[in-house]
């Protein structure tokens, strides 16, 4: 092709340049437009953060002078002057969401995660945000930068559940954390967990959350405990009653039988698991329809757990019955992982008069909403929370931090806070209603599988919750 019909085509191929910009134009003009008014927020600070950051490394020294020339500057010098130095910068990516932006940088030698994090409180001030954080990349050689505008610690959600089988077993979405960031816990092989905090800030609702989400699958099976009720159509587990197989309330007597029935159960399942499921672990399989994942919910345990002083016979039977709960809840926790047990149990405060400290000190999984005393936080998170003041629960006491919850952080040292959403009870009621024919008592599906009966459900289990009540 001659020069001449090269240069020809230049009009056409700058034609071409300006219709993709154009359609870029307009697909960034859209997408701006069907925003809502934070994300549009957060994308003019994504746009800043891109435009000012060659700049704001230099200034924050994060950036790099490589003094050996590359082979293109060292022809390009002439006589005795040598090739100037080069200054590196981090290439960053950036991309936005309601809350700010998240930008993925990549490190230079010299330039690595604990230079990021010592910048964080200038990168801030910067870009505007309320905070900034520098944690380590997806890959090797990368660190990602979380900044957020809002706080959605104090920026209350709501979820709505989708009605739909979740996606992973024993996945326990929890919300966002102080950097808008989703946070999930795994529940498989997990014994129990315990939730504490003072009434009204959020515990029950974090439960009720994790039972809308399962509740669609018909390998998961759900058993209620409610301290503070008296019967099934009462509290905060009625609009959920319906999607469990048993209820009890308040009576101890009650509590007693049915986990003499779990227990029986637990026991029932460790002999014929090999036979049925030809493993040893249930999670080496995962649960199924006819071997479901059953989660007990103990809400206000200490209910079931007080230490009752009095010598009178009325009083001395409801001392017995509580330690006798707290024997048997020891042994569903201890002993029901492999078969497919989990307990969550919620209390106040989860010292050691709430539960007992051989049942939470078992518990790999603990949460705790806000407290008023530093004991009690080390009660619900262990010692080490004392190192963290900032992230300690006493410090959520003010109604903005309903919904707030502090839990160490999986594989890092430290604890994490996060806002938890808010499940509305028509919602809760709706999926109850939707799933409660998924609803099936395990000894019965036991039964079907062995052809023996583990638990005399007629003696033992308190009568399932009906829909009319």
């Amino acid at each position: 092709m001659s020069v001449q019909e090269v240069l020809g085509l230049a009009p056409l191929v700058a034609l071409l340049g300006l219709a993709v910009l154009a359609v870029w134009a307009v697909w960034w003009a859209v997408r701006y437009a069907r925003a809502d008014a934070m994300t549009r927020q957060s994308i003019r600070q994504a746009v800043r953060v891109r435009r000012t950051w060659k700049r704001l490394a230099l200034m924050l020294k994060l950036s790099v002078t490589d003094k050996m020339p590359t082979a293109m500057a060292s022809l390009a010098a002439t006589g005795d002057k040598p090739a100037k130095p080069r200054v590196l910068v981090p290439a960053l990516k950036v991309k936005h969401d309601a809350y700010g932006v998240i930008a993925r940088a990549n490190c230079l030698p010299g330039v690595s995660l604990a230079e990021f994090q010592k910048a964080t409180p200038y990168l801030a001030d910067a870009w505007r945000m309320t905070r900034v954080s520098a944690l380590p990349g997806d890959i090797p050689g990368q660190v990602t930068l979380r900044g957020v505008r809002v706080d959605p610690l104090i920026t209350p959600t709501t979820h709505v559940p989708t009605g739909r089988p979740p996606e992973e077993y024993a996945v326990w979405d929890l919300g966002v954390d102080e950097f808008g960031m989703p946070v999930f816990v795994p529940l498989k092989e997990v014994p129990g967990a315990t939730v504490g905090g003072l009434p009204g800030f959020g515990k029950t609702s974090c439960v009720n959350r994790l039972v809308c989400d399962w509740a669609p699958s018909p390998a998961i099976q759900f058993v209620f405990f409610d301290g503070k009720v008296s019967h099934a159509h009462e509290g905060d587990y009625a609009d959920l009653a319906q999607r469990a197989f048993a209820f009890c309330g308040d009576d101890l007597g009650e509590a007693n039988k049915l986990l003499k029935g779990l227990v029986e159960l637990r026991r029932g399942r460790h002999t014929a698991i090999r036979s049925v499921l030809g493993v040893k672990n249930m999670w080496h399989v995962g649960p199924s329809t006819d071997w479901p994942l059953i989660v007990i919910v103990i809400d206000e345990a200490h209910t079931y757990f007080r230490d009752h002083k009095g010598s009178d016979a009325a009083t001395k039977r409801l001392a017995a019955l509580s330690a006798e709960n707290a024997r048997l809840v020891e042994d569903l926790v201890k002993k029901g992982r492999s078969v497919g047990f989990l307990t969550l149990l919620t209390t106040q405060k989860t010292t050691g008069d709430a539960i007992p400290t051989f049942i939470r000190d078992v518990c790999p999984v603990g949460l705790s909403f806000a407290q008023k005393t530093a004991d009690a936080a080390v009660a619900a998170l262990g010692d080490d929370i004392r190192e963290w003041p900032d992230a300690s629960p006493v410090t959520l006491q003010d109604p903005a931090y309903v919904g707030v919850a502090v839990m160490s952080q999986h594989g890092r040292p430290g604890f994490i806070r996060i806002r938890t959403p808010y499940v509305a009870d028509e919602d809760a009621a709706r999926t109850a209603e939707q799933t409660a024919h998924l609803t099936q008592h395990p000894a019965r599906l036991l039964e079907s599988l062995t052809g023996r009966m583990t638990v005399d459900l007629a003696k033992d289990t308190p009568e399932p919750p009906s829909v009319a009540a």
